[in-house]
């Protein structure tokens, strides 16, 4: 560790500051390596003279930044940063099977209608879709999205529902009401990345319980509940992300009950759960919620277009004021435009037929990935057994580097997205995710048919280097 020798200047920048500085500029040079320990607390406070306190500062924001993570009992370890680890050939993208992507194919987006409504918005409204809509949002949106949640047996009304920017907008404003630095939250393992990079960056401590097969582990779950106090816990639990496992109706059940009885939020991400597959229960967890606990986030990214970057919430009414002020410091109001022509889209241009063609498409694009999967990757990988949605996850044998396994196949076009990101703490990080929305029928069988052939001589030439032992996860 003698690149880590360095002196501190009295020039007023904090010496934690420095610190941080210093390791971060190592990892970005490549100067530190991935998964390379650094020093422990005490030894790097004594070689620099400082407080023990002051190390710990400087660790905490480079995990926090996502340049290292910690492995309790045993240290502190480079993790990189994601432009670090995806450092690939940009030209290798051209022509690819983008499995690492969940934004949905261009052919699925309804262009010339979603342009004809942009024009009726502006034709009916006129100057006022260019001006900033305060509050909760476009009246008429919301009332309209009141009844697009009619269908999913969500009872709501438009004082409920405030317009956001995107689910990641959503998440973002409720930390922003709701979390404290220091707060803890709950969530599955694994999950969203986005949403832990929210998390993260408002200081909250992050609790993760396993997923088995038909959710979250309610045992585990419950063990937690009685010794913290979380202040909500973040679900998906239909065609969750990244392992695609849909919630039993016991257990959406059973979480409201819990979300009763210790007294927290459940912050409900659904981007999916309009379309059944072969899901005995795609009901959302607001359609079992007695107790108004439910703070349910929409997404329009699967099944509208992502760009268009507009969702909505349904909010408990102890919440509105706190969750309206903090959209408003985000940035007013999201795009009245947007807002607008997305009501005229809904309201006039058939919205169940749309919803109705896009599941059938994700439909064919799921019986061909997971035919596949079964037949082609049996005894060679671990997969969890899905009953729809747009991702797969599955695992390598135990001693290989999901990292590795993407850098190898992006060599034959094909992308796929390490596990890693979807844990809070380095696991061993054999997992990956494979997310259909962008490709088609004919790409999914070429993909797969690149993997499988190629899957034998990576498990014989690959080898995981890593020098500390993990403990595994278990779904």
């Amino acid at each position: 560790m003698e690149k880590l020798k360095l002196s501190i200047n009295e020039n007023g920048t904090p010496k934690y500051i420095q610190i941080y500085g210093h390791i971060k500029n190592l990892i970005e040079t490549r100067e530190l390596e991935k998964n390379q320990k650094l020093p422990p607390i005490r030894k790097l406070s004594q070689s620099l003279n400082v407080n023990s306190s002051t190390v710990i500062k400087a660790y905490d924001l480079l995990e926090n930044e996502g340049y290292v993570y910690k492995i309790l009992g045993s240290g502190c370890y480079v993790k990189g940063i994601k432009k670090y680890e995806q450092e690939l050939n940009p030209s290798l993208k051209k022509e690819s099977i983008t499995f690492d992507s969940g934004t949905p194919s261009l052919d699925i987006f309804p262009i010339d209608n979603f342009k004809k409504a942009i024009n009726m918005s502006l034709e009916n409204e006129g100057s006022k879709l260019f001006e900033y809509v305060d509050g909760l949002g476009y009246l008429k949106l919301r009332k309209c999205i009141c009844d697009y949640l009619k269908s999913l047996d969500i009872n709501s009304n438009e004082e409920r529902i405030q317009i956001i920017s995107g689910a990641q907008q959503g998440i973002d404003i409720i930390c922003k009401s709701l979390i404290g630095y220091g707060d803890v939250i709950f969530t599955e393992q694994p999950t969203y990345n986005g949403a832990l990079d929210i998390f993260k960056s408002k200081g909250a401590k992050i609790v993760q319980i396993p997923l088995l097969e038909d959710g979250i582990d309610i045992g585990i779950l419950k063990q937690k509940l009685e010794k913290l106090k979380p202040k909500f816990i973040y679900l998906m639990p239909n065609y969750q992300n990244p392992t695609g496992i849909s919630y039993s109706k016991y257990k959406k059940e059973k979480i409201i009950k819990l979300a009763k009885e210790y007294n927290f939020y459940i912050i409900e991400d659904d981007f999916l759960s309009d379309f059944k597959f072969y899901s005995n229960d795609n009901k959302t967890l607001k359609y079992y919620d007695k107790y108004d606990k439910i703070i349910y986030i929409k997404s329009f990214s699967k099944i509208l277009m992502p760009g268009l970057r507009i969702g909505f919430m349904d909010i408990p009414t102890d919440l509105i004021a706190k969750v309206s002020w903090a959209k408003h410091s985000s940035d007013i109001s999201t795009s009245s435009l947007v807002q607008g022509a997305l009501y005229y889209y809904m309201k006039y241009f058939d919205w169940n037929v749309h919803l109705s063609n896009l599941e059938k498409i994700y439909k064919i694009r799921f019986d061909k990935a997971k035919y596949l999967i079964e037949n082609s990757f049996k005894g060679k990988l671990e997969y969890i057994n899905t009953q729809g949605g747009i991702n797969f996850f599955l695992g390598l044998p135990k001693g290989y580097s999901s990292v590795d396994f993407r850098n190898y196949l992006s060599s034959y076009g094909v992308f796929i997205l390490p596990g890693r990101h979807f844990f809070d703490n380095q696991i061993e990080d054999r997992f990956f995710r494979i997310n259909i929305a962008s490709t088609d029928e004919r790409e999914i069988e070429k993909g797969f048919e690149i993997i499988n052939s190629n899957l034998t001589y990576f498990l014989d030439k690959y080898r995981n280097s890593l020098d500390f032992k993990i403990k595994d996860i278990y779904f």
